[in-house]
Parts: structure tokens; sequence; C-alpha cells
């Protein structure tokens, strides 16, 4: 997922998409222990795309944050 795709989605879809690719990136964890991988280069992969989500993530509840500070009288 492209971070257009991302930044599209609200905080709780971005939380779940985290979510599942920790799942994903567990399961290749699992699967190069057991020699069962076949390309390294997934797991990078989805480490960066972990890291991307959590970027966006923070972004949105930073914006969130600081409108509501903004909101308060």
């Amino acid at each position: 997922m492209n971070t257009a795709e991302l930044r599209q989605k609200d905080v709780a879809g971005l939380e779940a998409e985290v979510k599942s690719l920790q799942k994903a990136h567990f399961g290749l964890r699992m699967q190069k222990a057991t020699q069962q991988l076949k390309n390294n280069a997934t797991l990078g992969q989805t480490r960066r795309a972990i890291a991307r989500a959590k970027t966006i993530l923070a972004d949105k509840q930073r914006a969130a944050v600081s409108t509501t500070k903004g909101a308060t009288p």
C-alpha cells in the first residue's frame, strides 16, 4: 500500500493496517527461522511498510491533537 492510499485512511484504519502488517511480518520471520522463506527482501519491505504506516498514523494523531488544543477556550 502506498502513502497516498494510507493517507486516505482514518486513524482506526491505519491502526488496523499497522496491526495486520505486524502480523504479516511475524509470519515472515517465522518462515525465515524455519528456512521456508524464499525471498528475504520481503522482510525489509514489510518493515518499511510498517514504518510508513506508523509515520502517517503519528502525523494524523499529532494533527488531531493540535486542532483540539486550538479549539479549547
